[in-house]
């Protein structure tokens, strides 16, 4: 989670962005290709499950997500990827005609003690909906390059 180098990056930093509006056929089409769960891609199906209704996959929010990420705050220049995400967690379902937007927190960063000019930051990003509603939380984790390998930016 990135927006510069491991020394531009600051604890608490809150950044919010994105639009994504889902329609139905991008839910049923996603969901064919990759999660083929009734409620996913049968109308009738979807009906009469607890959700009442065509709902996304929650591979398919994260996705989303993760394309909100690269188009708004992640840098090419200095990022490196990541070791994985941390406590995901679909909190409501992603209806056909929502919108989403992603906000996240830098919540503490590091700098490796093997690799000094690789820093990683550790952050909170929440997927929210039009009514302001989480429907996916995670724990991010995001490798970036260090301009220096000094000792004070170690903890910043």
């Amino acid at each position: 989670m990135t927006t510069g180098y491991f020394e531009d990056v600051v604890v608490g930093t809150v950044l919010e962005f994105g639009s994504k509006t889902v329609s139905k056929e991008e839910i049923i089409h996603f969901a064919t290709k990759y999660d083929p769960q009734p409620f996913h891609i049968d109308e009738e199906a979807a009906q009469a499950s607890p959700y009442g209704g065509i709902i996304a996959s929650g591979w398919h929010t994260a996705g989303m997500a993760m394309r909100m990420m690269v188009d708004n705050m992640i840098n090419d220049r200095v990022g490196l990827g990541s070791p994985g995400w941390d406590n995901l967690k679909w909190h409501l379902p992603v209806r056909p005609d929502d919108t989403l937007r992603v906000r996240t927190e830098v919540i503490r960063k590091k700098r490796s003690a093997s690799k000094p000019m690789i820093g990683t930051i550790f952050g909170s990003m929440k997927v929210l909906n039009q009514h302001d509603q989480i429907v996916m939380s995670v724990e991010t984790i995001g490798m970036v390059k260090a301009r220096t390998i000094g000792e004070a930016e170690q903890n910043r």
